[in-house]
């Protein structure tokens, strides 16, 4: 089974993540940007603002990496074990449309669609923020090129995960990210086992 876990950053996605592969010998971690090694060193450009004032640069790399991750990490194991990936194409999606407001949402459904092989995954984890806490999770961490733009930002991403989420042929679970560590825990693993 192929599933990701989606939402802002500092909302829990990575400690969920962690925490079943933990506990789970089934459960195969990866996350994107990065999941390979290959995708490390386009996280470390893409997250270092390297490519910031280039649009289309920074689009085609998160594909490139979504697509390599797809045939080397997910594709060979997705049937063995429980690919479990911290962020996927619904970031992907948010965060080009957050930043290039006339693009097409539906081209870029497309051309995630051919990163993935058409081959969405079971389901989806979707950790839902608010204001106050994004606020007190960012202040305990040093920030990447995206995190610097701003709270308003992050929560204009969340938006519109939410609202594209609803629309794909996936399985999605809503999390309140406020919720303790196991209480989402618990939440997610019974959904996964559903």
């Amino acid at each position: 089974m192929y599933v990701i876990f989606e939402g802002v950053d500092t909302s829990g996605k990575s400690t969920q993540v962690s925490l079943f592969a933990k506990r789970h010998p089934h459960v195969h971690a990866t996350k994107e940007p990065g999941g390979t090694p290959t995708g490390s060193k386009l996280r470390e450009m893409l997250l270092g603002g390297e490519l910031k004032g280039s649009f289309n640069a920074e689009l085609f790399l998160f594909l490139a990496d979504r697509a390599f991750h797809y045939d080397t990490v997910v594709k060979p194991l997705r049937h063995e074990k429980i690919v479990m990936s911290d962020r996927g194409f619904l970031s992907g999606i948010a965060y080009a449309c957050a930043n290039h407001s006339d693009i097409d949402g539906t081209f870029l459904l497309q051309m995630n669609r051919l990163a993935l092989e058409e081959d969405y995954p079971e389901k989806m984890v979707l950790f839902v923020s608010n204001e106050h806490l994004i606020k007190e999770r960012l202040g305990m961490k040093e920030h990447d090129a995206i995190e610097e733009r701003g709270v308003s930002y992050l929560l204009q991403i969340q938006d519109i995960m939410r609202r594209v989420a609803k629309t794909l042929p996936i399985k999605v679970l809503e999390v309140d990210a406020a919720q303790d560590i196991e209480t989402l825990y618990r939440q997610i693993e019974e959904f996964l086992n559903d």
